[in-house]
C-alpha cells in the first residue's frame, strides 16, 4: 500500500483539530489509492508522495480560484497537482496541494441532507483524483471520474454522492 505524507495547514476557523482532519485525510486516501491500484492499475512511487492538504475558508479559496482559474467566487475544493500527470502515469515525491473551504462544505453539506463528514470525504477524494489527472470538463471525464469517486466512496462505507446532485 503506497504511504502518504500529509502535510496539513488550518488556515481558518471552525475546521475539527488537526489530527481528526489528518486522521480522516489519511483513510480517506489510504482507500482512494487501493481502490486506483485494484480498479484502475494506478502505479504509486516505492518510497511515498506527499500531499498538502490546506483546509481555508470561502475567502482565502475566493482569492485562489481567481487568481488560477479565472472565476471570482468561492468553490468547494481546488487541487494543485504539483507535476503533469495523466491518469495512470506514475506520480512524483510531491502529488500536489488540496485546497478546502468549509463554509461552501458545510452550505453543500446542508443543501444535501448529508453530514459535513460524509461531504468534506467526497472532496478529499475529487481532489486527489485531480492530482492524478482526473477532470470532468466534458461528459465523457465527467462520467469516468464520477464513477471512481462513487467507487471509492462505497469502499468507506458513503452513498453515491451523484445520485440526482450535481454540486462538484
Amino acid at each position: 500500500m503506497p504511504e502518504f505524507d500529509i502535510q496539513i495547514s488550518i488556515e481558518a476557523d471552525g475546521w475539527q483539530p488537526e489530527q481528526e482532519l489528518e486522521a480522516l485525510a489519511s483513510r480517506v486516501f489510504q482507500a482512494a489509492a487501493a481502490y486506483m491500484i485494484a480498479e484502475e492499475k494506478q502505479p504509486f512511487p516505492p518510497h511515498g508522495t506527499e500531499i498538502s492538504l490546506v483546509f481555508t475558508d470561502d475567502a482565502a479559496i475566493r482569492e485562489v480560484n481567481a487568481e488560477w482559474r479565472g472565476q471570482d467566487k468561492p468553490t468547494n475544493v481546488l487541487s494543485f497537482p504539483a507535476y503533469p500527470l495523466t491518469p495512470g502515469g506514475m506520480p512524483g515525491p510531491m502529488l500536489g496541494d488540496i485546497i478546502i473551504a468549509r463554509e461552501t462544505v458545510a452550505r453543500e453539506a446542508d443543501d444535501l441532507e448529508k453530514p459535513f463528514a460524509d461531504h468534506l470525504t467526497h472532496l478529499m477524494v475529487h481532489g486527489f483524483l485531480h492530482l492524478f489527472g482526473y477532470d470532468h470538463m466534458n461528459d465523457a471525464e465527467a462520467e469516468i471520474m464520477e464513477s471512481l469517486e462513487t467507487g471509492i466512496l462505497a469502499t468507506l462505507g458513503l452513498s453515491d454522492p451523484y445520485a440526482g446532485q450535481g454540486l462538484v
